[in-house]
């Protein structure tokens, strides 16, 4: 059985379509399934379109969260409560194609354990958005090592892999990466992004930047490297304006003034507070793992009324 996971935050608009859609391609490929909807906390009517969809379909169910957990969280908790052989994880807006959960199934079928959905093309965004976003995966690939400028969360997992995600103890985990991070046999299928029908982006830039500053610092230790960057560039510099200060010193010059002193103590003092964020920043991610908190709460699951 393929087990469907569909995040949903504020996607009242789209709850009924996503179930339809994905019900008529399945039944069409003759792929056993169920569908999982996560409500992460949303305000809107998220919930009660759940339960009318589960209502008409009894292979749907859906977990509420008590508050807003994020993306990721409701990702781990669709894994964790599927109980397919294999699950698929996609977006509620659509914007995921269905009809290439189809061709995943198939290559799992072959005998891959992961098949990653890569984006041929993103589809209409603004020219300032998708800058942004560009951004953010250049960032996000050169700091954790994986390539991610056209990864996504639409991807398809089998048990074993699903199984060996959802047993890492950490509480701040990066879908994306850490699916690559595990291994196993693994396969791409390319998608185009497909428009919005209903409802719009949860995603601004302001969001998107720290999506990527919370999945880095929780995926890897290079910010902790730059640190190291800025301490011995600090040192080099700071050592080759000793040695000028010295031969002006023995040559009887006098040395800059009072602008030179401030525009230092700026720039020292600033390389100084930027890394004491960096470090701040993985104590607090060190400080939330070891308080053990669960990465979510399920306040209610839906299924079908009898």
């Amino acid at each position: 059985m393929l087990s469907v996971i569909l995040p949903a935050y504020n996607e009242a608009q789209m709850i009924d379509a996503a179930m339809r859609r994905i019900h008529e391609i399945l039944k069409e490929a003759k792929i056993p399934y169920e569908i999982i909807f996560v409500n992460d906390g949303s305000t809107d009517g998220t919930k009660e379109e759940i339960e009318k969809a589960a209502n008409l379909n009894s292979r749907v169910r859906g977990l509420c969260f008590s508050r807003n957990f994020g993306k990721e969280a409701a990702i781990y908790a669709g894994l964790a409560d599927a109980a397919g052989d294999c699950a698929v994880v996609l977006d509620c807006d659509l914007q995921h194609p269905p009809e290439k959960i189809v061709d995943m199934y198939r290559l799992w079928q072959d005998g891959y354990d992961v098949i990653e959905g890569v984006k041929k093309s993103r589809g209409k965004e603004s020219k300032g958005h998708a800058f942004a976003v560009k951004g953010f995966y250049k960032m996000i690939s050169k700091a954790t090592g994986v390539d991610m400028e056209n990864a996504s969360d639409f991807k398809l997992l089998d048990r074993k892999a699903i199984d060996t995600l959802i047993n890492i103890p950490e509480k701040n985990m990066f879908f994306r990466a850490m699916s690559s991070w595990i291994g196993f046999k693994t396969i791409s299928v390319e998608y185009d992004v497909a428009e919005r029908t209903a409802g719009t982006t949860k995603w601004s830039t302001k969001s998107l930047f720290r999506y990527a500053l919370s999945n880095i610092t929780s995926f890897t230790t290079a910010p902790m490297e730059l640190v190291t960057i800025l301490g011995i560039i600090t040192f080099v510099t700071g050592l080759i304006l000793s040695v000028v200060a010295l031969v002006q010193k023995i040559r009887g010059v006098a040395l800059g003034g009072f602008t030179t002193v401030i525009i230092l103590l700026c720039i020292f003092s600033s390389i100084i507070m930027i890394s004491l964020g960096i470090i701040g920043f993985y104590i607090a991610k060190i400080y939330d793992e070891v308080k053990g908190r669960p990465r979510y709460i399920i306040s209610e699951i839906i299924e079908r009324k009898k």
